[in-house]
């Protein structure tokens, strides 16, 4: 690999990050809101809007647990974790701050919106800890187990598993909080977990298109993984040095 295409691996994979974060603190902010879709009259889904960017986390883990390895992938998870416990502390001492008259929001507004927040992200971190590492734990379970093939097949089982225990986890805990009644505690679980399983299935052709196009670029062999030593099989049975 020469050095400009290690300066290109390396500026995908902030960018790859910086959406990850983003993506990330963004649904602990927006979580409040809730919505419904009701595609083709099947079936009525509930939902947080904090859903909606929370799947292109699992998806960005994927692509670089595919091509960047688990390690690479298993830091941006941790930078993720300190960037919402940074915007929790930024929240509260905003909140804390009094409004003057003339501030378009007051206290009771933006507590209102926001004042729940750091709640929000403690139930968060806690669902995208155990989440996210098994996300990848069984990524790379099926990736060395089918050795490197059926790509549909980690993404999907992987994510799966991975997101009913977030669901399930931040749910239990916002109830426990009080933040949300216990009374809508199944459908919202049974509605957060089936559009997470529809969001998954309707990701793969990405994922697909994401590896197919990193593996052109970059040349790498089906169980090839770009890390910071060395461009390795994952199996640890092939290498060449990366200049």
């Amino acid at each position: 690999m020469t050095s400009k295409d290690k300066r290109l691996a390396d500026s995908i994979y902030l960018i790859l990050a910086a959406l990850f974060i983003a993506s990330l603190v963004a649904s602990n902010l927006i979580f409040q809101k809730f919505f419904y879709w009701e595609p083709f009259g099947l079936y009525r889904f509930e939902v947080s809007v904090g859903i909606l960017p929370y799947p292109i986390t699992f998806l960005i883990t994927d692509i670089l647990s595919e091509i960047y390895g688990k390690k690479k992938a298993s830091k941006v998870i941790i930078a993720g974790i300190f960037a919402s416990f940074f915007s929790m502390l930024i929240i509260l001492v905003a909140d804390f701050a009094p409004a003057i008259e003339s501030s378009p929001v007051d206290d009771a507004i933006f507590h209102q919106v926001f004042g729940l927040s750091p709640l929000a992200v403690f139930a968060s971190m806690i669902a995208y800890l155990c989440a996210q590492f098994v996300d990848i734990k069984i990524f790379h379970f099926w990736k060395n187990f089918t050795k490197g093939k059926h790509l549909w097949l980690r993404n999907n089982f992987s994510t799966f598993a991975s997101q009913f225990i977030d669901t399930f986890t931040v749910l239990f805990l916002l109830c426990s909080f009080q933040i949300l009644p216990w009374t809508i505690f199944t459908s919202l679980l049974i509605s957060g977990f089936l559009f997470k399983v529809v969001v998954a299935v309707l990701d793969t052709p990405l994922l697909y298109g994401a590896v197919f196009l990193f593996r052109q670029r970059f040349k790498l062999a089906i169980t090839n993984e770009i890390t910071d030593e060395v461009l390795f099989d994952s199996d640890n049975k092939i290498g060449q040095k990366k200049i």
